[in-house]
């Protein structure tokens, strides 16, 4: 019985690294959506008897997860109530002139907002702001967009609500068994982060690349290379009497039709239906080898080129698919991208490259920013949704006070009542998110909308293999093996290379992954060496919190990737300093204020 006993725990032993090695090649290949990655290896280790059920969906209801689920919805009745106005009429200030002034107002205000507005939401509504400062500037994005990210970064630790990661690990360490955490747990160390990051923009900004503009640069290619042509139909034309749809241009010609023009007058969309008629003039998106196909085929005949500001009714915007959109990992074709945003795709920027043929057939990727051409109209109501980014702004003053008050005074009594303690955090959120949807602050569909499904999916199941490395001994094995190499060590050094491990990961693989596979390591690491795990633990938090060294270690340096038209190793360039600051620091701070 017993040798039966421990065959089984070594093989459940195996399995678990098995999966764990596996999941953690599509985090580093990007073969599966992350969120796909957890749930799948939540689902095996359940199949394979490693976890109960009970004990692999723990995850999804633990207090962490639903406080992150509701933090989402009061971050996001914060922002479209208009809460964040003033900042960004400070942002789009004339009295800021020059990069380094905007970085002080990056480092020293809109860095301690992260700490309390998850940081994704805040960079989204901050693009097109700080966009349109660099276009009034005549200023490279450039110079400006990773110090956004980054600030968020840094400010996110100040305290437990900022990443996450940080309520992952609050879950983490209390079903360890080793206390919880508060909601200014982090705040001493948090401050300390804060300051000198916020320092390092300010002195290190100017040695930022300047990639110049692109906005132009896509419009004028477009134009010159024929991507952007203005047709007339011949009389003999075969599309005369035929409508759009039954003409399949875009299916047999990859040819997309922007605009319509008759007798001198726009004709309105839906445009599918349309019957086409001789002398029907036609804005043309598509290459010149498919145009020198219609010419041949004499379906169409050249009348000029088209030029952007010859359609005052038309608007050409780009457009960011931000982390968790449901567009990602869908084609334009099979998401009905026009009928369903009235607007056509006239390219693809991709990690600086620029995809113009066969767009119907282009699987969008989290980072992904798309050049759209689009009626207003059409625009504003992409501002409205969650899973594109708009960078431009539309509207000079874009007034939004519906319920400010109500949403600046419920998220404040949230601190309040969970600072000092009046009730759970978890508690002070859901009521703070019912009194939203009750005082008709954001309805219930919005407040739906603005949940992160897929963070919170990840999560989930990333904490399914936090149990798994418990239960199976996994994690006390890696810890004995680095308590070998640590046990001549200072509690400096081993906070240190624990610091310096969940970093590595963080940028391997996801600032969640680092948290749920380090942290139990890292506790029991400091058991061994009777230090006190939450000690530890704190660590892991600011090493997988602090991400400045890829474009995809962390959502937001994503966002920024492709509007700063930066290049995969700007990222390291511009953060390793910050990293090996943070690294050394994060230690000593914890020794002497925690």
């Amino acid at each position: 019985m017993f040798d039966a006993d421990v065959g089984e725990d070594v093989l459940s032993a195996l399995i678990t690294l098995l999966l764990l090695v596996l999941a953690i090649a599509c985090f580093v290949g990007g073969w599966l959506a992350p969120e796909l990655v957890a749930l799948l290896a939540a689902g095996l280790l359940m199949a394979t008897g490693v976890l109960t059920p009970t004990e692999a969906l723990a995850g999804f209801g633990s207090p962490a997860l639903i406080t992150l689920v509701g933090l989402f919805v009061l971050s996001n009745g914060l922002l479209h109530s208009g809460a964040l106005d003033r900042l960004r009429e400070l942002l789009a200030s004339p009295r800021i002139r020059n990069p380094s002034q905007l970085m002080l107002v990056l480092g020293f205000v809109v860095a301690p907002i992260s700490g309390f507005i998850p940081n994704t939401p805040i960079v989204a509504i901050l693009l097109p702001v700080v966009q349109g400062w660099c276009q009034r500037r005549g200023i490279s994005p450039s110079r400006v967009l990773m110090p956004l990210s980054f600030a968020t970064l840094i400010g996110g630790t100040i305290t437990l609500i900022g990443t996450s990661t940080s309520l992952l690990a609050s879950d983490l360490v209390t079903r360890l068994g080793y206390g919880s955490y508060g909601l200014f747990s982090f705040t001493a160390i948090g401050i300390p982060v804060w300051l000198i990051g916020a320092c390092y923009l300010v002195i290190a900004g100017r040695f930022l690349p300047d990639r110049g503009d692109q906005r132009d640069d896509n419009l004028q290619a477009l134009s010159r290379d024929g991507y952007l042509t203005e047709v007339v139909i011949p009389t003999l034309s075969p599309l005369c009497g035929v409508t759009l749809y039954a003409s399949r241009l875009q299916r047999r010609f990859d040819v997309d039709v922007l605009d319509v023009h008759r007798d001198g007058q726009r004709l309105q969309p839906p445009l599918a239906q349309l019957r086409l008629q001789a002398s029907d003039r036609l804005l043309l998106r598509c290459s010149r080898q498919e145009l020198l196909r219609l010419q041949q085929d004499r379906m169409v005949d050249l009348a000029g080129t088209l030029l952007a500001e010859e359609l005052p009714h038309i608007r050409h915007t780009e457009v960011l698919v931000p982390s968790g959109s449901f567009l990602a990992g869908a084609t334009l074709c099979e998401l009905r991208f026009r009928q369903r945003f009235n607007a056509t795709v006239l390219a693809v920027n991709r990690a600086n490259s620029t995809l113009r043929d066969r767009l119907g057939r282009v699987v969008l990727r989290e980072g992904d920013m798309l050049l759209l051409q689009a009626p207003l109209d059409a625009l504003r109501g992409l501002q409205q949704a969650s899973d594109l980014v708009v960078l431009d702004q539309l509207d000079d003053d874009l007034p939004s006070t519906h319920r400010k008050g109500l949403a600046i005074s419920v998220m404040l009594a949230v601190l309040l009542l969970a600072g000092f303690k009046v009730m759970p955090l978890v508690a002070a959120v859901l009521v703070g998110v019912a009194v939203l949807v009750i005082g008709n602050c954001l309805d219930a569909g919005t407040a739906l909308r603005s949940i992160r499904w897929d963070l919170y999916l990840l999560l989930g199941g990333l904490y399914s293999f936090s149990v798994a490395l418990q239960k199976t001994g996994l994690a006390d094995q890696a810890a004995s093996s680095l308590l070998t190499l640590l046990q001549h060590s200072s509690a400096f050094g081993a906070l240190l290379v624990i610091y310096a491990i969940t970093l590595v990961a963080t940028e391997l693989l996801s600032n969640a992954a680092a948290v749920a596979l380090v942290l139990p390591i890292a506790a029991a690491v400091a058991t061994g060496l009777e230090q006190q795990p939450m000690l530890f633990a704190t660590a892991v938090v600011f090493a997988a919190s602090q991400s400045f060294l890829s474009p995809i270690g962390y959502q937001t340096n994503l966002m920024v990737y492709a509007p700063g038209r930066y290049h995969f190793l700007d990222f390291f360039r511009f953060g390793w300093p910050l990293s090996l600051a943070y690294t050394l620091m994060v230690p000593i701070l914890l020794l002497n204020l925690s």
